[in-house]
């Protein structure tokens, strides 16, 4: 059943004893952060964390309570998609990829008992939702004098429990954002995530790297004139922010993966101030636009997830013309940094999810990790059943040409009985098996944004190296020695003959 809210999803980690309750009056300015980073590093991503009484920057407490680590361990990842394990959608999803539409009810039937419920999918429109429980407006909308001043003094971003995550930082940042945009020439909706550095109570950063969609939804209003509209939702339903990062091929609709995800349709209601729709069970929505022609404001810096800051750069301005929520909003969190973090286990789900695409493009492909040492981006380790030579190098530029997957500075490939989620079976295969001048490769690619490693912004290069089995239509002539191994029959028989703790005294 998909969550009502976000406060749904807490009393159900609560349940599953998922969930720690800290009373205790933590800061917003650093305090909650290592209290979060603390958790995020315990064994299996620790607990969710809901600081019920956050302190803002003037001494107050503010009245709406944060909730961190909510996605950080593959438990509580599985609990947000209502499932036992997100290997069991990543099933659902390569069942649909496989179905052909049904003939008849049987055929309905079956798709439906292995799971593939399309039905909900598509978002639908309702008059108003409980994200417009509570409305405040400023000034500066379509028409409005464009100063940002609150027409509700009383309230603003200074009242909610925004965090400032590391000492070096710029100030506080929005962290877990849903950044609603639209293409002013199809439509097409999209939904990222990017961080918001806050600059005054009705204004933030809006930190769109140049290679993603909401950048180039920009640009053409750049080349327009007008203003862009931007929605920013926070809390809701646990799959949105998952739906936000997923790698999604451009142009097709989040809100269509989370009604599948959820097997709800989406519930959208029209914003108070701009023309754009949002998730009614959000908990908060921020309403507001960037004025492309405005100049770029200087953003950060920020600890971000390469475990280093990133410098400060220009960015557009987010000016907020309205600032809706539930009464009873939590305000959703998190933080990044050196690994392990929250933000690895929803990376690990996405992969997991969207192995079956990746397998419709590259059949060869056994399986895939992103270790968390990788952060992301660094490195990928993929595992394939060989038939040709060079095989590998295929595989390696396939992956550098799908979508966020052009970052990768390091992807490795190996045999397919190498255990990819083990480092060290990966580690031992890569020294044994690659003469480093024959079996790597060196290309000119785009880089990620926060990297601060390349010379130059944006750009700079990746490489590659085959670590499977050499075969002689690569040039290899020598007879590749077998791995060193029991007959599987032996193992079977000593394991029952001779139990692991056998050789313990007193066991």
């Amino acid at each position: 059943m998909a969550y009502s809210s976000q406060r749904d999803f807490v009393e159900r980690l609560d349940a599953e004893g998922e969930l720690i309750r800290i009373t205790e009056p933590l800061r917003t300015d650093l305090e909650i952060s290592v209290v979060a980073d603390r958790e995020m590093k315990a064994p299996h991503g620790g607990k969710a964390l809901l600081i019920e009484r956050p302190v803002l920057p003037n001494g107050k407490t503010s009245r709406f309570p944060v909730l961190i680590n909510a996605l950080g361990s593959y438990r509580r990842m599985a609990i947000s998609l209502n499932v036992e394990s997100v290997e069991e959608v990543a099933k659902q999803l390569g069942a649909l990829m496989k179905a052909k539409p049904p003939k008849t009810l049987g055929e309905a039937w079956d798709l439906l008992v292995n799971g593939v419920d399309v039905i909900h999918a598509k978002p639908w429109r309702i008059p108003t939702g409980p994200c417009k429980e509570v409305i405040h407006r400023f000034d500066g909308g379509p028409g409005g004098s464009g100063t940002g001043v609150s027409a509700d003094t009383a309230f603003s971003l200074a009242n909610l429990p925004i965090l400032k995550c590391w000492p070096q930082d710029g100030g506080p940042f929005i962290t877990l954002p849903q950044v609603f945009t639209r293409d002013p020439d199809t439509g097409e909706r999209n939904i990222g995530m990017y961080r918001m550095q806050v600059y005054t109570g009705t204004s933030t950063g809006m930190h769109w790297q140049i290679h993603k969609v909401a950048a180039r939804h920009g640009k053409r209003y750049f080349e327009t004139g007008q203003r862009m509209p931007v929605a920013v939702c926070l809390g809701g339903d646990p799959v949105m922010p998952f739906c936000a990062t997923a790698p999604l091929p451009d142009g097709l609709d989040e809100l269509l993966l989370a009604g599948f995800l959820r097997k709800r349709s989406v519930g959208l209601v029209k914003c108070e101030t701009i023309d754009l729709e949002v998730p009614a069970n959000s908990d908060f929505v921020l309403e507001g636009y960037v004025d492309p022609t405005e100049a770029l404001r200087p953003e950060g810096p920020f600890g971000d997830h390469t475990g280093f800051y990133t410098p400060i750069d220009a960015y557009p301005t987010f000016h907020i013309t309205a600032i809706t929520h539930r009464e009873d909003a939590i305000y959703p969190a998190t933080i990044v940094g050196k690994p392990p973090m929250e933000d690895f286990y929803i990376g690990h789900a996405s992969v997991r999810i969207f192995m079956p695409i990746f397998r419709m493009n590259f059949p060869e492909i056994v399986d895939i990790a992103l270790p968390a040492e990788g952060v992301f981006h660094n490195l990928v380790f993929v595992s394939i059943k060989k038939q040709y030579p060079y095989q590998a190098y295929k595989i390696m530029h396939g992956l550098w040409g799908m979508g966020q997957m052009m970052f990768t500075k390091i992807i490795i490939v190996v045999d397919a009985h190498v255990n990819v989620h083990n480092t060290s079976d990966v580690l031992f295969h890569l020294c044994a098996n690659i003469d480093p001048g024959r079996d790597s490769i060196i290309t000119k690619g785009p880089c990620d944004a926060l990297d601060h490693a390349p010379t130059v912004p944006n750009i700079g290069t990746h490489i590659g190296f085959d670590a499977t089995t050499k075969i002689p239509g690569e040039g290899y002539t020598r007879g590749w020695p077998d791995e060193v191994s029991f007959p599987a029959d032996l193992l079977a028989d000593i394991e029952k003959r001779v139990p692991r703790k056998w050789g313990v005294r007193g066991a």
